[in-house]
């Protein structure tokens, strides 16, 4: 077959979905967590690299962190769920993107065979970028050295993937991109993923106080996808089916009330009161402008919030509406 440079990535869910015929292809592996810069930096090698040489570009990555089924209680929070990654990858214009289920038959493969049944025999590989600490097959006992030795036997060529590290600073990596969202410093998140740090869900019916208060808000399920940043408030978007509305975010118990679950999800959209119950919305993390505080009544958190929003406009550069 032929792949088209001007239809959407195709998403390949296991070996079994690729096509028979599918052409010799370019391929980066990895668990591309956030499709941060540094992953970025490594598609748009591979895409002059398969553009070059007339192949596909292809990243291959897994349903799930391999640690959540190797060691689960080291495996970090994903920065993104697997749908917003493929919808990420979508965005940076691979060819296909090729998802593992990590399961212990794929955990307990051969580093050969990995090597003779993925890249060889399936996606017929003719350059591989992988980073310096890469390993593969059964108890990671595949690295750089044995992948270019098997290279040379099936006839690719592997490629290093230089750190990326802006400003002279530490590599970038899903691991740094994590700790700034637990000290909610999204600013500086963002310019590591190259996106606003995001979350999606269901909106669902909260308890009404803000709307009781005159800042009605979308709260989001509990189940939404992405990682969520620290306690706080946020200057920042709600996107609901295209359209985007500047919001003011809080997240957490809202300490003022009692019996309010933890690290609830909640934007009020400014100057636009919408109906989003049960849409599936994304809410965007602009900036941090304070932390959680618990208010000695209704009067003084009224107060504060109607300052919040000011600051959100000044952030979002947006008018009075």
């Amino acid at each position: 077959m032929t792949v088209s440079r001007t239809t959407p990535m195709l998403v390949l869910n296991g070996l079994d979905s690729v096509p028979a015929d599918w052409p010799a292809s370019a391929v980066s592996i990895g668990k591309f967590d956030g499709v941060h810069a540094g992953h970025r930096a490594v598609i748009n090698e591979l895409k002059t690299l398969a553009r070059r040489d007339d192949l596909a570009a292809v990243v291959v990555t897994f349903d799930r962190h391999p640690l959540a089924l190797l060691n689960p209680e080291k495996c970090p929070s994903a920065l993104v769920s697997v749908a917003q990654k493929l919808d990420l990858l979508g965005d940076t214009g691979l060819d296909a993107t090729l998802v593992l289920t990590f399961d212990q038959a794929l955990a307990t493969l051969p580093p050969e065979d990995f090597v003779r049944d993925i890249l060889v025999n399936t996606l017929h590989a003719r350059h591989v970028m992988v980073g310096r600490d890469f390993r593969f097959g059964y108890r990671g006992a595949g690295d750089v050295a044995l992948l270019a030795e098997l290279g040379r036997t099936h006839g690719f060529d592997v490629r290093l993937i230089e750190d990326v590290m802006p400003q002279g600073e530490r590599r970038v990596s899903s691991t740094w991109i994590r700790e700034l969202l637990s000290e909610g410093d999204v600013r500086s998140a963002t310019r590591l993923l190259g996106h606003a740090p995001t979350v999606r869900g269901t909106v669902v019916h909260g308890a009404a106080r803000g709307r009781e208060l005159g800042f009605p808000t979308a709260n989001l399920s509990p189940e939404s996808e992405g990682l969520i940043p620290a306690d706080g408030v946020y200057a920042g978007w709600l996107t609901d089916n295209g359209r985007r509305y500047p919001a003011a975010i809080s997240i957490g118990n809202n300490p003022t009330f009692d019996g309010v679950a933890q690290k609830q999800v909640e934007a009020y959209v400014l100057d636009e009161e919408i109906d989003l119950y049960d849409h599936i919305v994304e809410v965007s993390f602009v900036e941090h402008i304070r932390g959680m505080v618990a208010y000695a009544g209704i009067e003084p958190l009224i107060r504060q919030i109607q300052d919040d929003v000011v600051k959100t406009r000044a952030i979002l550069h947006q008018p009075l509406g």
